[in-house]
């Protein structure tokens, strides 16, 4: 089960739960108030007493003559049937159109919320969702479970849109890349474990796609077995690669790559950085220099889907640290959960560019809110 399976499932059950839920009450008022036989319909003559409610005036039916009095008759007889047929209306009409009342959904929109909270959506974001569905859904009328169904996919469907396209990007990072001034410097950053090495070989690849030339700075001189893990890569990429000595000067490392890049004409440079958290403030420290002396172009943020909410927390310690332009989430075809997404796009303030959804080097796409949603929803 994928990230779009599980949230798919909840969207899934909660539409059909409702569903069933108002055909039950259907049922109900079919049980207590339909009249157990068919309507018996009063025969209307000249003598038959009509009650107060429906007479009109009379005229003084002596001064009639009595084609006058038939027609008189007609005209009354036809007031009476169409207030039959509007009693009949009046009593059926809500078998026909269930309007949905808020006590309707209300345990339903509970247990959703549940659902949602526990798939790593955060707080925000669930209580946007379900908002968006209580305003779109309470006080509408629907005669079928098709109609009801279609209602809350459109309602779930504007939701999420409205979620992944509030800091959404729509030109691509290579487009700006290749209309730029070279060398571009790409700095990627990231907490240990989130596959950022990995990342940066998928992103070179991307780039040399496009036509783009590329050399990446082994800048993690910190973690044992970092520059090797990047020499693989780019050896199998076939891109230059510039390291150093572990333990030495991170910022030496990615200068020395730039000033290559400058001298052979490449178009971009990558930074990889050794993985830190606040608890280290010398590793912090030295990020911090490294961005100084790098000066660039974009710094990247790669976070893991199954960090879940505490991805939330590691963005908000690199924008307060160093700050960054934009985030890549990885682990996304593994991630069980999948809220995650929903969270970042909405409460980051920066956008959201590309997905991992594999280990191959060709596995790195680009995010969009419209395909995302429809996997989601479809």
């Amino acid at each position: 089960m994928n990230c779009f399976d599980r949230l798919k499932k909840a969207f899934s059950s909660f539409t059909e739960k409702i569903s069933n839920k108002l055909e039950e009450k259907k049922e109900e008022i079919k049980e207590t108030e339909r009249p157990s036989g068919p309507p018996q319909e009063p025969v209307v003559t000249s003598d038959t007493q009509v009650p107060e409610q429906d007479q009109t005036p009379k005229r003084e039916t002596t001064e009639l003559k009595p084609e006058q009095r038939i027609a008189d008759q007609a005209v009354q007889n036809s007031e009476n049937a169409q207030r039959r047929e509007d009693r009949k209306f009046d009593l059926f009409g809500f078998i026909r159109y269930k309007e949905i009342k808020e006590e309707d959904v209300s345990d339903l929109i509970d247990e959703l919320r549940f659902e949602l909270l526990e798939d790593d959506v955060s707080l925000e974001v669930t209580e946007k969702i379900l908002e968006d569905l209580k305003r779109n859904l309470v006080g509408k009328k629907v005669s079928r479970k098709e109609n009801l169904e279609q209602l809350i996919h459109e309602s779930l469907k504007k939701s999420l849109k409205d979620i992944l396209k509030k800091n959404y990007i729509e030109k691509d990072v290579v487009e700006t890349i290749k209309t730029s001034k070279k060398p571009f410097v790409v700095m990627f950053f990231g907490v240990n474990g989130v596959g950022k090495t990995t990342t940066i070989a998928k992103f070179a690849m991307l780039l040399k796609k496009s036509g783009l030339s590329v050399i990446i700075a082994a800048s993690d001189t910190f973690r044992a077995a970092a520059q090797e893990q990047l020499a693989v890569h780019a050896s199998k990429l076939e891109v230059p690669l510039v390291k150093g000595k572990y333990g030495g000067d991170p910022a030496s490392v990615a200068f020395d790559a730039i000033q290559s890049a400058k001298s052979r004409g490449i178009d971009a440079v990558l930074i990889d950085t050794a993985g830190r958290m606040h608890t280290d403030k010398d590793l912090v420290e030295e990020l911090r220099r490294l961005v100084r002396i790098a000066k660039p172009n974009l710094k990247v943020l790669v976070l893991d889907s199954l960090a879940g909410n505490d991805a939330l927390k590691q963005a908000e310690y690199f924008e307060k640290a160093v700050g960054y332009d934009f985030v890549i989430l990885t682990k996304v075809d593994a991630d069980a959960k999948g809220g995650i997404a929903l969270s970042l796009a909405y409460e980051l303030g920066k956008p959201v560019m590309y997905l991992g959804m594999g280990q191959d080097y060709d596995s790195l796409v680009k995010f969009n809110p419209d395909w995302f949603t429809e996997r989601l929803l479809s």
